[in-house]
């Protein structure tokens, strides 16, 4: 390792619409923007307070280069326990790991960390996702926020009766 890395600060989206794009982060999502440069076809918003981490939003029209991107939005779990029902409200499809509707997050047992997709205009994957206390999972590999709870408070119960005997 060169130098630690604390974070992410910027990603860059190819957008086809640039006005639609500033309006679905600004408006819809609610971060502040940063600055546009309309000679360069690009704007910029904030994620979280100005300074600590952007997204970038290049017009690349209707060019047939385009692709789509994945970015990760640090959220509260309380702000994501809700983030479907949010999105829904919105007009916006919330997604799982697997890229069908849900209404509950997904936990990525591996981290563990629970998230919930969904995709901008430009059909750019989204993801609003939050660290959990609990320790790291890899054997449960991606599973429902509900699955995750169940098995949580089963093993919770499990070591609190101190019988030896695990029933998740």
């Amino acid at each position: 390792m060169i130098i630690p890395i604390k974070g992410l600060f910027e990603a860059h989206l190819n957008v086809s619409n640039l006005q639609r794009s500033i309006d679905f982060y600004t408006g819809v999502l609610g971060l502040p923007l940063a600055a546009t440069f309309p000679d360069r076809r690009v704007a910029f918003v904030w994620v979280g307070s100005p300074g600590q981490a952007m997204i970038g939003l290049w017009d690349v029209g209707t060019s047939p280069q385009r692709s789509a991107f994945h970015v990760a939005l640090t959220v509260t779990l309380e702000d994501l326990l809700r983030a479907a029902d949010a999105l829904r409200h919105a007009a916006i499809a919330a997604l799982d790991f697997s890229d069908k509707p849900t209404d509950q997050p997904v936990v990525l047992a591996w981290m563990p960390a629970a998230s919930v997709y969904f995709r901008d205009p430009d059909n750019n994957l989204l993801e609003f996702i939050a660290m959990l206390r609990d320790p790291p999972r890899p054997d449960l590999g991606v599973l429902s926020w509900n699955h995750w709870i169940r098995r949580r408070n089963a093993e919770i119960h499990d070591t609190e009766c101190g019988d030896g005997y695990r029933r998740v």
